[in-house]
């Protein structure tokens, strides 16, 4: 346990994700207070004044590292960033590891370089802030600006005022996966109800596509859980009632991810054709048959590959497939030998994932079992599957991170020319509203933001009930909730603006 006062509350959050980030197998207890309560090994004191921090590290109660700095409240994102430079500079001292996004611990790095980039900084300049400023890598600094650029191309048809994209939430699975704690249900407990849920979650859509019947729809993404948990005639009502109820003039990109290949289907292939979407993912997460067993996938690597040759074979030209480096048992060789097999089905693009523990995933809850098979990743490794997407004709285009990462890296969406994900960039950068529907949906609604607000623009949430009973049961309560959001920041249903 690693115990951090601080004397008014200030960043509490920013304080336990940059500790933890240090010490990511130690619990990080951040409380304000006055002194220390708990006699443990390691301790943090932050100490705010009306104009200056103070930063002290103690170890077994004798300091070892301190620090102050200037701060002025007037701007609060100032004060958190020199803060956290602070605090990083005691902390880098004291364990004489650096991280590699330096103080960033928030999940979406390229937004600060796209910034920088609308704001008129060349790349050089953009990289140089993202290195003196929040103390990001070299290569770090380096990727971000480049995604950045690459989304700023992929964005560039876009309209953020007028458009919006759509989220639509499968939430059953065949299994569920050891490090997964997404709103997902096993698709035998649930079969019995998927009726039901695909007569709330159609009412839904029908309002949404009814209150923005005025914009324009720009992409949609049908994810889970599972989609294709979907019968081929669940799968064939849910994909008429989108296109018959939204107006698709505008439409750019349809996604369903498929995920799973053992609930993949010749039968459910044909109904994503005969709606005319060829874009879907098909995910292994690794291609060693021993790895699958132990994270829950009830399938083979041959199936991987089945499934993917099938949906070649019937005229799928946008296949993705997203791995996780960090799985329990495996190192760099196994991790190359999944990217040699992934090479050799020549996907449209891939996403790596590097493995974040959640807090309710099986995998940590038995956090200490599976520590003992080993769960690495490091520099070693991401630097092996850049290299192996850039040889397969991949290049970065999005990218975000989680809490609790392996080796403290990143997730990196990598895509062929003409091939990037448009609805990936757009959840990351949060330019535009995207609406959602299903058990667990969070629609973000993005508007004109006031003064000082992050990339001039206001981020607010709606949720939906995350037990699909509940979802079922009150789905008329989620439209209503919707609906007073929407009058309060667009009007009443009826009016021009909707």
């Amino acid at each position: 346990m690693i115990e951090v006062i601080v004397n008014r509350p200030s960043f509490e959050y920013d304080i336990h994700s940059l500790v933890k980030a240090f010490f990511p197998r130690e619990d990080v207890s951040v409380r304000v207070q006055e002194a220390f309560t708990e006699e443990t090994k390691l301790r943090i004191s932050l100490h705010f004044t009306d104009d200056k921090i103070y930063i002290a590290l103690l170890e077994q109660g004798e300091e070892k590292q301190s620090g102050s700095d200037e701060i002025c409240y007037g701007d609060r994102k100032e004060t958190k960033d020199r803060m956290k430079r602070l605090l990083y500079r005691i902390l880098q001292a004291y364990t004489g590891q650096s991280l590699p996004w330096g103080t960033l611990t928030g999940i979406r790095p390229t937004r600060l370089a796209m910034l920088m980039l609308e704001e008129g900084m060349s790349n050089v300049e953009a990289a140089q802030n993202m290195r003196e400023k929040y103390f990001a890598s070299k290569e770090k600094a380096v990727l971000s600006v480049m995604i950045a650029n690459r989304e700023r191309y992929v964005l560039r048809d876009i309209d953020y005022q007028h458009g919006y994209s759509l989220y639509v939430g499968i939430p059953f699975c065949p299994s569920t996966c050891l490090y997964c704690s997404f709103t997902s249900y096993p698709l035998s407990k649930w079969e019995k109800r998927m009726d039901e849920y695909m007569d709330a979650l159609c009412k839904e859509l029908d309002y949404l596509a009814r209150r923005f019947r005025k914009k324009k729809l720009n992409t949609v993404y049908i994810g889970g859980g599972t989609p294709t948990t979907l019968s081929p005639e669940r799968m064939d009502r849910l994909l008429a009632k989108i296109q018959g109820s939204f107006d698709t003039s505008y439409l750019q990109e349809f996604t369903v991810e498929a995920g799973r290949p053992d609930s993949i289907t010749r039968e459910k292939l044909q109904v994503l054709l005969d709606h005319h979407i060829d874009r879907i993912s098909i995910n292994p997460q690794t291609m060693n048959d021993e790895t699958l067993k132990v994270i829950g996938r009830h399938h083979t690597v041959q199936q991987v590959k089945d499934a993917f040759h099938l949906a070649r074979e019937m005229g799928f030209h946008h296949i993705n497939m997203d791995l996780i480096v960090g799985l329990p048992g495996e190192g760099y060789e196994d991790v190359a030998h999944t990217m040699e097999e992934i090479r050799a089905l020549d996907p449209d693009s891939v996403t790596v994932h590097s493995l974040a523990i959640k807090r309710a995933a099986r995998l940590n809850l038995f956090k200490e079992k599976y520590e003992e098979m080993g769960m690495e990743n490091n520099m070693q490794i991401m630097d092996l599957t850049a290299r192996c997407c850039a040889e397969m004709g991949l290049s970065p285009y999005y990218l975000y991170r989680q809490k609790n990462m392996a080796g403290n890296f990143e997730n990196v969406g990598y895509a062929k020319v003409d091939k990037a994900g448009i609805y990936n960039i757009l959840i990351m950068e949060e330019k535009q509203t995207i609406l959602a529907a299903g058990a667990g949906a969070m629609t973000k609604f993005v508007s004109p933001g006031r003064p000082g607000d992050f990339g001039g623009v206001k981020i607010e949430r709606v949720e939906n009930v995350k037990d699909v009973g509940q979802y079922i049961s009150r789905i008329d309560e989620m439209i209503e909730r919707k609906e007073r959001f929407f009058t309060e920041h667009m009007g009443p249903e009826s009016a021009d603006a909707v």
